[in-house]
C-alpha cells in the first residue's frame, strides 16, 4: 500500500486510517411525510422507478461490502416502509448475513402494520423520527396529522421486538427546542433511547439559519438539570449516549454534527436509492455502482471501484469553515 491507492485487501480504509463498516442503504427517495426541515410541501421530482435499484441489486451490493467488512446495515430512504414489499428485501439480507446487524430508520407511520413483517423477515430494530410530542406542532413540522399514528407504529415495533426503539428528534431553535426536557422525561416512562439531532443544512429548500441550531451541550446540561445523566459506551455510533443516573429506563443521547463533528471517528457509507456510493453525508462526489452493475461488471471490479472511493475519502464535511459548500442534494435525496 502506498499513498496514492487503497489497499488490495483487507478492511475499507481510507487514508486517515479510518475503517467504513457501516453502511446505509436507501431503498427509495419517495417519502410519505413532507417535514419543513427536509423538503417543500409539494415534495421533490421523484426518481424514475427504473433508476432505483432492484431487490437483486441491493442484495449483491451489499453483500459485496459485508464481504468487505461492513458489520452493520441500516435501510433508509426517502421513507423506507413505502417501498413495496420492504420485508422481502430484509428477509434477502438476513438469509445471506445471519449475523449481520440490520436496522431501519422510519417516521414510524405504516410501522403499525409493517412492524410485524419486518421483524419475521429478520430485521433486528427501528429507529423512528419524531419531533414533537404535542399533536399540533407534529402535524406543523411534519405537513401530516399523523402523530397518534407514529406511537401506534413505536408500539407495534416495540410488540415485534424491534428494540431497543431509538427516537430521533431534529432540535430547531424557536421550533420545538422547548420540548427537550418532555422528551427526556418520555424516553424515562416508555423505555426509549431519544437521540437529540443538531439540526443540519440538508434541506430540499435551502432555508437553513446557523442560527438555529441549538448545541448539543446545552441539551445535555438542561436535562441533567431534572435527570441526572450517566455516559453509556455507545462504540462508533455519532450519539454521544447517555443513561440516567437514578436506573431509571430509557436514555438519551446527543448528535452534535454542526457544534462537534465527530468526522475523525466516521466510520459510514452511504448507497443511495440509485446506486451511487457516498462517503460522508456532506460529500460533493459520489461513485456510480449502479451503471457498472447493470452493464455486467465482475464483483472484483465493482471491489475496486468501493475501494478507491473509500480511499479518496476526505477528512471531514467542513460544515464549521467559511469555504463549507453544501451538497445540491437534500436528506431525503441521499438517504440518511
Amino acid at each position: 500500500m502506498d499513498g496514492d491507492h487503497p489497499p488490495a485487501s483487507g478492511p475499507l480504509l481510507d487514508r486517515f486510517s479510518r475503517v467504513a463498516d457501516d453502511l446505509r442503504v436507501s431503498v427509495t427517495d419517495r417519502c410519505n411525510f413532507r417535514c419543513t426541515y427536509c423538503m417543500p410541501p409539494e415534495g421533490l421530482d421523484w426518481l424514475p422507478r427504473s433508476e432505483i435499484l432492484s431487490f437483486e441489486e441491493t442484495a449483491r451490493l451489499a453483500a459485496l461490502l459485508v464481504r468487505l467488512g461492513v458489520s452493520s446495515v441500516k435501510l433508509t430512504g426517502g421513507e423506507p416502509t413505502v417501498r413495496k414489499d420492504l420485508p422481502e428485501l430484509v428477509a434477502m439480507l438476513r438469509e445471506a448475513h445471519p449475523g449481520l446487524e440490520l436496522s431501519m430508520t422510519t417516521n414510524g407511520y405504516l410501522l403499525d402494520r409493517l412492524a410485524a413483517p419486518l421483524a419475521e423477515a429478520g430485521l433486528d430494530r427501528v429507529t423512528v423520527s419524531c419531533d414533537s410530542l404535542q399533536r399540533h406542532r407534529f402535524a406543523e413540522m411534519t405537513r401530516r396529522d399523523a402523530f397518534d399514528r407514529v406511537l401506534a407504529g413505536m408500539r407495534a415495533a416495540h410488540e415485534a421486538g424491534l428494540s431497543p426503539i431509538k427516537v430521533n428528534v431534529v432540535v430547531i431553535g424557536g421550533v420545538n427546542d422547548d420540548e427537550v426536557e418532555a422528551f427526556a422525561a418520555w424516553a424515562r416512562e416508555t423505555g426509549h433511547l431519544v437521540r437529540f439531532i443538531e439540526y443540519m443544512p440538508l434541506d430540499a429548500e435551502q432555508a437553513w439559519e446557523r442560527a438555529k441550531v441549538v448545541p448539543s451541550a446545552g441539551i445535555l446540561e438542561r436535562i441533567a438539570r431534572l435527570h441526572p445523566l450517566v455516559p453509556d459506551g455507545n462504540g462508533t455510533e455519532p450519539a454521544t449516549s447517555f443513561r440516567f443516573a437514578d436506573g431509571a429506563q430509557g436514555g438519551v443521547g446527543v448528535i452534535s454534527s454542526v457544534t462537534e463533528p465527530f468526522c475523525e471517528a466516521c466510520n459510514r457509507l452511504r448507497l443511495t436509492a440509485e446506486g451511487a456510493l457516498r462517503t460522508c453525508l456532506f460529500a460533493m462526489g459520489e461513485t456510480d455502482l449502479r451503471g457498472p452493475l447493470r452493464s455486467g461488471a465482475t464483483d472484483e471490479e465493482l471491489e475496486g471501484m468501493v475501494r478507491s472511493a473509500v480511499w479518496g475519502k476526505w477528512a471531514g464535511h467542513r460544515i464549521n469553515h467559511p469555504d463549507f459548500v453544501r451538497p445540491a442534494r437534500s436528506m431525503s435525496m441521499i438517504g440518511g
